[in-house]
């Protein structure tokens, strides 16, 4: 369990990460959207800042923080750039995150220190091209040769895939699945594809082939065949840390509402006054508020219960719904000012609907949440206490 940390340490990391958005990342984000340009020397900077391994121990190279700092970070980049904190949550959260928790000694000392740095950037091998929402359905087979495992198969829709130096990647061992750290160095691995998205532009993603790559026990990440339970805890870990990516791009496109409805006069009124108006700003802020109290539950259950499905889902499921209409509302409040690239709002949408197809559908989550209230139901044999 991640101890907590005074609450000024994370109020000068906010503060920190906001000085860094506004000088580094807001300037170029309407450039790394339109050109599909992932900004490989300012991710680097990021970790010589401290922030790729804000939840990594010192000792390895990171900042000794926790998750909650890890979440600041996403907000703040999300209200920016929600591709550029897609990235970095696929670095820092689902790949950095996972070796240290579940890494060896050897791992932890070899590998982790160079993804804290941004020597090295990390992605999460998981997605199959048979294998999307039901990730245990994976095809990609790891099998024992001697004292070797040889690796083979393929994944898709990866994050980082393009620019990755090492991809934490899950395959089939017997009947069971492991963990392993693959380089993208190794003979027998290659990229496919860098997909040109609708949204998320900027953060790249891609395919990865392993044809019988061969990796020794040192590359293992935890116990053979123990790699599903840490899927689903590096499950639940990634839909709350990267609901803090929406919750962050809600406050952008409210903000961008509000400033240009106090600004424009329409037939001798702003537009705040009206009634119409002042509808939409009100669902926008209500549905951004409960974003993020939503977040915030999850995120201080995430220690206490790294396999709580419930509420990582209710997170992300609610957060990137109230993203995805509070930019639409934006675009609707700006009219046809909303619908140039100019506008950023636009963007904002595009990006938000992403919330909704990764780290799980939408439609999963609601069965994960369904699943989890009954079983709550049942064990209580009551009304459970929600």
């Amino acid at each position: 369990m991640q101890k907590s940390l005074e609450p000024e340490t994370y109020d000068l990391l906010r503060q920190s990460i906001k000085d860094f958005v506004a000088k580094e990342v807001l300037p170029i984000a309407s450039k790394m959207d339109q050109a599909d340009e992932f900004p490989v020397e300012l991710f680097r900077k990021m970790g010589k800042m401290g922030f790729l391994g804000v939840t990594i121990p010192e000792k390895y190279g990171g900042s000794g923080m926790d998750y909650r700092a890890q979440a600041i970070i996403e907000e703040e980049l999300g209200y920016a750039s929600a591709s550029l904190a897609l990235s970095y949550g696929a670095h820092s959260n689902l790949c950095l995150d996972n070796l240290y928790r579940n890494g060896s000694e050897f791992i932890r000392e070899n590998y982790v220190p160079k993804l804290a740095s941004g020597e090295w950037i990390g992605s999460l091998g998981l997605t199959e091209p048979s294998s999307g929402t039901d990730a245990l359905a994976m095809k990609t087979r790891a099998e024992i040769d001697g004292g070797d495992y040889i690796l083979s198969g393929s994944k898709t829709f990866i994050t980082n895939a393009p620019y990755a130096d090492l991809v934490l990647t899950y395959a089939r061992t017997g009947e069971a699945y492991s963990a392993f750290v693959v380089l993208t160095s190794e003979k027998g691995f290659s990229r496919g594809n860098k997909f040109d998205k609708m949204g998320m532009r900027g953060s790249p993603t891609g395919e990865i082939f392993f044809d019988s790559i061969k990796l020794g026990n040192e590359k293992i990440i935890g116990e053979p065949g123990k790699g599903k339970d840490i899927i689903f805890s590096g499950l639940n870990s990634e839909r709350v840390i990267l609901s803090f990516i929406f919750v962050g791009v809600s406050r952008r496109a409210l903000e961008l509402a509000l400033k240009y409805a106090t600004e424009r006069k329409q037939s001798g009124k702003f537009l705040y006054e009206f009634q119409l108006i002042e509808e939409k700003l009100a669902y926008m802020y209500t549905r951004y508020q409960t974003s993020k109290l939503l977040a915030e539950k999850a995120l201080d259950n995430l220690d206490k219960d790294p396999f709580d499905s419930l509420g990582a889902a209710a997170a992300i499921m609610h957060a990137s719904e109230a993203s995805e209409y509070i930019a639409r509302e934006a675009i609707q409040i700006l009219g046809g000012l909303g619908y140039v690239k100019d506008s950023e709002v636009e963007r904002l949408l595009r990006d938000a609907i992403l919330g909704q197809i990764g780290a799980g559908t939408t439609e999963i989550r609601k069965h994960l949440i369904s699943t989890a209230l009954v079983k709550k139901y049942k064990r209580e044999d009551k009304i459970p206490n929600l």
